[in-house]
Order: C-alpha cells, then structure tokens, then sequence
C-alpha cells in the first residue's frame, strides 16, 4: 500500500505519540503531562503560569485542562498557589518531583529523538523539518476555524 503525506504523518504521530506514553510511563506521567510539566517548568521562570496559558498552548478544553492539571497535582508534579494580585487566580508551580521527573523525560526524548533521526543527515533533517513547517502551515491556512 503505497502512502500519501496525511498517511504518512498519521502513522508517524502514532507510532511517535505511542514511544513517547512508553518512555514517560516509567516516570509515573503521560506524553501529554510531561509536555505540559515542561511548559509549566520553562514558562514559570519569566513569570507565573495559570491553567488558561497551558490551555491556549496546548489547544485544550478548560474540563480536559482541568483534569489533567488536578492529576498532575495529585501527583505531586506541581502546585497551584495564589496570586497576590488576585486570590482567585492559582499559579502553576512545579514541584521538586516534577523537575526531577521532567528531567529524567527529557533524557528518555533525547534518546527518542537520536534513534527517529539516525541515518538521516542533517541536511535530510533540515528539509524535514521545512516541509513540515510548511504543512502545518497549509493546514492553519486552508482550514483554521473549521470543524
């Protein structure tokens, strides 16, 4: 069966979506936690970081939103602190096990990613990422706000 680019892609965010649940399980998180984790871990040093900035990053529903960052808080990956501003509104904060946890991740991708991309030269990668770049930006184009 010969593969068109949406085939292809689907496959490929399969099979990628799939390695990345295996290697975070070991860690005790998802794929999509520990993406969130590592957002939350890098965004919260400019400033603090609220529910509303992981939705808005990660195109969540406030419910799906909601339901991962109380199990992640259960979790103990992070904590949700007032503001002084603004009690009503909870910051973000990563907690100890959460940093080491996203640590230990980010090593298990770096792996990941040295085995998707041996024996492709750099230059193959580099065309890679242009054409995907280039696809994600006729998606947004032709059909941003439908469906």
């Amino acid at each position: 069966m010969k593969l068109d680019c949406g085939g292809w892609i689907v496959i490929l965010a399969h099979k990628v979506k799939k390695r990345l649940n295996e290697t975070t399980s070991g860690f005790g998180v998802t794929g999509v936690q520990s993406r969130i984790l590592g957002y939350i871990l890098e965004h919260c040093r400019k400033g603090p970081v609220f529910q509303k900035d992981v939705e808005d990053a990660f195109g969540l529903s406030r419910s799906t939103a909601t339901g991962i960052l109380q199990l992640m808080e259960k979790n103990e990956l992070l904590t949700r602190e007032s503001v002084p501003w603004d009690a009503r509104l909870k910051s973000l904060v990563p907690t100890e096990k959460g940093a080491q946890v996203d640590a230990a991740v980010k090593k298990g991708i770096q792996e990941m990613e040295a085995e998707l991309i041996e024996g492709i030269s750099p230059g193959q990668r580099q065309v890679f990422l242009e054409v995907a770049a280039k696809i994600s930006e006729n998606l947004d184009r032709h059909w941003n706000g439908r469906g």
